[in-house]
């Protein structure tokens, strides 16, 4: 491999890009419009443009990567996460160009990241597990027909997918509907797949992980635990390693599973097996992801390791630099930082950060893609920055942390910081006395600590934010046709009465029925002039790959707006109104 092209965004194509810079390899980015200027795209040794705004045209165009792959003579291919770095089309696509796909092999992401075919790998491997459904199913009744044998809550689980994406807990009857049908329509939209599965939830349980490597000759490496427990609609906020308070013996079992599990697959690359651990001590295998996880840097803090230059040499045919599990030394936390705001459910608050001010001192680590003046664009994952401390134990890893925070500074958008400062006075969290007072669990944040999220100071700023889109147009530049992309804003130059457009359409009136974010219309969920109570969904809106149900603000008569599924929308923007 001479040039590595990077088939991906922000902080992790920084990451990927520094990592490849010391091996000595050169390296391409690719953009979509609104990251022309992007920190990426200035480190990359040559870059190429994808021609769009939204990931479906960008980021997620097998064609157009490829494309620029070739125009970059680039002869390999880092997907990073996200995107296609766990499609199996996309990696086999990436080998018949005759370039080296750095990840695992095509078939092994196929039966890995099939949920159902992973179960089936998981068991013949002895991995602990709860019971599940043999395969996809197809309707909600057949959920309802699982429910009924295995009992509630389920979870219904994108089979093609990972990262809490397509994914949905059902607690009740009432909720087995309208659960499927979302789960299946976001598995679609992020991994262009609907097939979903069934399997018993476990309530209260923790998310444990297992680091993976292995190369080419056999070798398999657990390169340490993680615990990753702390999330918001099933995705990660907060990861932490070595997993804490775990027993010798459920250590012992994650990694002798974990490390069968991959054995069992052929498996090649760097990757994760994920369980759940429930209260009572039951241990039971969630998934793998065939890739790079965020999480990553507190296992290479604590195991003083580069996960990607790991993964490079496997690329290049070569053994892992490391013959067995290392032993972890010291602690690691890592806060993801996401433009959402923690008091009105998490929602997406894409915009322009006005300040990024990071923390220094010992210990600390910061990874992101964007500066003071940025913008977090609402096409793409809220996650713009990840903030990693590390210690010589948890004790004073957190003192760390509540330093870091307090000295990190983000100004303009909303974002979880907030939540990050307060969670670590929490004494579920930081568990003093150890083992006995750590109590957080996947859905602690919505059972136990929702009264604790305060509002960020930086909403307004938020609110006023709308996309900006790129106007693209032919000019003649030395008798040569080049293509002109220009931002919508910078139009108003030449008369355009778009850029002059009030953005602001928030709405006073008590019986507006407003989006919650700017986004897209997914779907209604009552029909034009039906009769609503107060809090029934209404509509559902998705932005940064993220759903929000929109419910009614009082009882009435539903008038729908002339908005059709698949419409943008801004924040605030009146999507009905109940009379």
């Amino acid at each position: 491999m001479k040039r590595i092209l990077i088939a991906n965004r922000g902080e992790i194509a920084v990451r990927i890009i520094r990592s490849a810079r010391e091996a000595g390899y050169s390296t391409a980015a690719v953009y979509a419009d609104q990251d022309a200027a992007a920190l990426h795209v200035e480190m990359a040794d040559a870059a190429a443009a994808l021609g769009g705004d939204a990931a479906a045209d960008t980021y997620l165009s097998i064609p157009r990567i490829l494309e620029a792959a070739r125009t970059l003579e680039a002869d390999a291919v880092h997907p990073g996460y996200g995107f296609l770095s766990e499609n199996a089309d996309f990696a086999r696509a990436v080998t018949d160009a005759g370039m080296t796909w750095i990840g695992p092999r095509p078939e092994t992401i196929e039966s890995l990241g099939n949920k159902v075919t992973a179960r089936r790998i998981a068991v013949d491997a002895g991995a602990p597990l709860v019971p599940g459904t043999d395969g996809p199913v197809s309707s909600a009744e057949e959920v309802r027909a699982f429910a009924a044998e295995h009992g509630l809550p389920v979870a219904v689980k994108a089979a093609h997918g990972g990262g809490g994406r397509g994914m949905r807990i059902i607690r009740s009857e009432s909720e087995l509907d309208e659960g499927y049908a979302s789960a299946v329509r976001e598995a679609e939209s992020a991994f262009g797949r609907g097939e979903c599965f069934v399997e018993r939830f476990l309530d209260r349980p923790r998310h444990v992980e297992a680091q993976v490597i292995a190369d080419a000759h056999g070798n398999v490496v657990v390169v340490g635990t993680r615990d990753c427990s702390l999330q918001r609609r099933s995705q990660k906020l907060v990861e932490e390693a070595p997993a804490p308070f775990l027993t010798d013996e459920t250590r012992q079992r994650i990694h002798e599973s974990a490390r069968s599990i991959c054995a069992a697959a052929g498996y090649v690359g760097a990757g994760t097996v994920e369980y759940l651990l429930s209260p009572d001590g039951l241990l039971s295998f969630l998934e793998v992801n065939t890739r790079l996880q965020v999480e990553h840097p507190v296992t290479e803090e604590t195991a003083g390791i580069d996960l990607v230059a790991e993964q490079l040499r496997i690329a290049e045919g070569r053994p892992l630099s490391l013959s067995e599990d290392p032993q972890a030394v010291g602690h690691a936390l890592e806060f993801r930082l996401n433009a959402e705001d923690p008091a009105l459910g998490f929602i997406p608050t894409p915009g322009r950060v006005e300040l990024f001010s990071p923390p220094t001192g010992p210990g600390i680590r910061v990874e992101t893609g964007l500066r003071t003046g940025d913008e977090v664009s609402g096409a793409f994952d809220s996650m713009f920055a990840k903030l990693i401390v590390t210690g010589p134990d948890r004790a004073t890893t957190l003192i760390r942390a509540r330093t870091a925070l307090a000295e990190m500074r983000i100004e303009g958008i909303p974002t979880v910081l907030p939540f990050h400062r307060a969670v670590l006075d929490a004494e579920d969290f930081a568990a003093e006395r150890g083992a006995e007072d750590f109590a957080v669990h996947t859905r602690w944040i919505e059972t136990d600590f929702q009264d604790a999220l305060v509002e960020s100071e930086h909403l307004a700023s938020a609110v006023r934010h709308r996309e900006q889109t790129m106007r693209r147009a032919t000019v003649e530049i030395d008798g040569r046709a080049v293509q002109l992309g220009l931002p919508s804003s910078l139009l108003s130059l030449f008369g355009s009465a778009d850029a002059a457009a009030d953005p602001d359409q928030r709405s006073e009136d008590a019986g507006a029925v407003t989006a919650p974010m700017a986004g897209t219309l997914v779907t209604w969920l009552a029909e034009d002039g039906s009769e609503v109570q107060s809090g029934d969904p209404v509509a559902v809106v998705e932005a940064m790959k993220m759903e929000q149900r929109v419910t009614a603000p009082a009882g009435g008569v539903l008038s729908r707006e002339s908005l059709s599924p698949g419409a943008s929308v801004t924040g605030g923007q009146v999507l009905a109104r109940i009379s």
